[in-house]
């Protein structure tokens, strides 16, 4: 049977992002307000390595490349994997940081000028529900589980990174997106495998790969204490009940099993979102 000229162009389309991801560097677009207020925050004199790590970790790409640089040989002889923001600043020194964080910027500057406004408004509202998703997680963390709170803050962050990377690519094959709808269909069915084998190019560690896989998939189960996946699942129905733009609000009488996990009710979920927005005040604050 003849494949259907739609499905042809969205084969191509598929074919093409699985082979650019096989490229040994990654860098797109996700946040054009955030690229251009680190590149003016970085200039800053005597600026601490708290908060040169608090402001690289506004921008998930750039997180991603700093820890990949700070786990490679040259600078990781031991070979322990390091998933920290602020051990792989004080590890590569501020000019490397400062160097690698202007050359991503440039590289994600240029690609925002190949986006359609369309486009780029998606991805900035994206930018800001990911920003959302990852204060809830470091809150979740940090309230209920032995997790790195860094280390949530980090997997929520990135818990959609194969979305932005599909949008940005999606730029170029405008012709195929006959609606917004068409395009977050594919968005959908692809986003979750693009973001795993994003972060594996990365080098990211695998419990925030295995997050950023699993945590939409409602039948995902483990032994054991909470681990990643399931604060970025939380984290992420937390953010969509209390977006005001969302349909996908919570009944509380009949919560997810990934909610009950942290036996969470209505009143706990409004504290939590309570304490989300001071995280997220913090989180933006340093970008600002």
């Amino acid at each position: 049977m003849e494949i259907p000229a739609d499905h042809k162009k969205e084969f191509e389309f598929i074919q093409g992002l699985t082979a650019d991801l096989s490229e040994q560097v990654l860098i797109f677009p996700t946040s054009l307000n955030a690229t251009m207020k680190i590149r003016r925050a970085i200039t800053q004199d005597n600026i601490s390595n708290d908060m040169l790590a608090r402001i690289i970790s506004a921008e998930p790409v750039l997180s991603a490349q700093i820890l990949k640089l700070s786990n490679s040989a040259a600078f990781n002889p031991t070979g322990k994997t390091n998933t920290e923001l602020r051990t792989a600043t004080m590890r590569l020194g501020f000019m490397k940081v400062k160097n690698l964080t202007i050359a991503v910027g440039m590289k994600q500057l240029t690609e925002h000028k190949d986006l359609n406004k369309d486009i780029s408004v998606l991805m900035e509202g994206l930018w800001n529900r990911s920003a959302r998703v990852s204060a809830f997680s470091s809150v979740l963390a940090k309230t209920y589980t032995k997790l790195s709170a860094e280390n949530a803050m980090l997997a929520g962050l990135l818990h959609d990174v194969g979305k932005f990377y599909i949008l940005n690519r999606a730029s170029h094959y405008q012709a195929l997106f006959t609606s917004q709808r068409a395009l977050w269909n594919l968005v959908d069915a692809w986003h979750s495998n693009i973001g795993a084998a994003i972060l594996e190019n990365w080098a990211v560690s695998d419990d925030i790969r295995n997050a950023v896989q699993n945590f939409g998939n409602r039948e995902y189960t483990h032994r054991g204490s909470f681990d990643l996946t399931d604060v970025i699942f939380a984290a992420d129905l937390l953010d969509a009940h209390f977006d005001e733009r969302s349909k996908r609000k919570l009944n509380w009488d009949e919560v997810p099993i990934a909610l009950t996990k942290f036996d969470l009710d209505e009143e706990k979920g409004e504290q939590l979102h309570v304490l989300m927005k001071a995280e997220l005040d913090t989180f933006l604050s340093v970008v600002s």
